[in-house]
């Protein structure tokens, strides 16, 4: 499988993960969001993700998969073990709405296109930007502590799983954006648990072959 990927991206972040979790082999074909005027625009890219984004899983036969929640369902299902997901409906929701707080209301909002967009039509300055990434992020983070268990190492049990994998990509954003992480003491320790196991800390951006300081 190629995994094409840009290391300071918080959706390839969940997919590396997932990846290593299920411990499969995987080349990662980095994709420079910033250079060339975004290599995600190229017209080869393109024909594999229409979005313009990454990132892009692209199996064994050729077939492209994309967006980052779908890739990881898709790896539980055809890799059942370690199971990202619980098996009972009601838990199962659950889990998945505490991702979604993240994949879907924070992320979006915070995408790279996003904060371009708010720069170049807008003239918001770069103090503006990240106030605008930390203030959305400040939303999703208040919304997931009070959905995640208390009692348990991880999000929402003994192991981690899809809430755990978007809490972790989505902090390191926080971290770089200089949000305050005080008021979110639980889920700082669910970050530092998942952190200490090799799946996660293989995927961290710092350890990608495409990464710069």
């Amino acid at each position: 499988m190629r995994l094409y990927s840009y290391w300071r991206s918080t959706a390839a972040y969940r997919v590396r993960i997932a990846l290593n979790m299920k411990g499969l082999d995987y080349e990662v074909v980095p994709v420079h969001l910033l250079e060339d005027g975004g290599q995600q625009h190229a017209p080869d890219y393109v024909a594999l993700n229409p979005s313009h984004l990454v990132p892009t899983l692209v199996l064994d036969d050729g077939t492209p998969l994309t967006q980052s929640l779908a890739i990881c369902e898709y790896l539980d299902i055809t890799n059942p073990e370690p199971p990202l997901l619980p098996s009972d409906p009601i838990e199962r929701a659950h889990v998945k709405a505490a991702a979604l707080v993240l994949a879907a209301d924070v992320h979006p909002v915070n995408n790279l296109r996003v904060v371009q967009h708010l720069e170049a039509r807008f003239g918001a300055s770069r103090e503006d930007s990240a106030e605008w990434m930390r203030h959305w992020t400040g939303k999703g983070f208040n919304a997931l502590q009070q959905m995640v268990r208390d009692d348990t190492p991880f999000a929402f049990g003994d192991a981690p799983g899809f809430a755990d994998i978007c809490l972790v990509a989505q902090y390191y954003n926080a971290r770089r954006w200089d949000l305050d992480l005080t008021p979110y003491a639980r889920l700082t320790e669910i970050e530092q648990n998942c952190l200490a196991l090799p799946a996660f800390d293989a995927a961290r951006p710092e350890n990608q072959p495409d990464a710069q300081s």
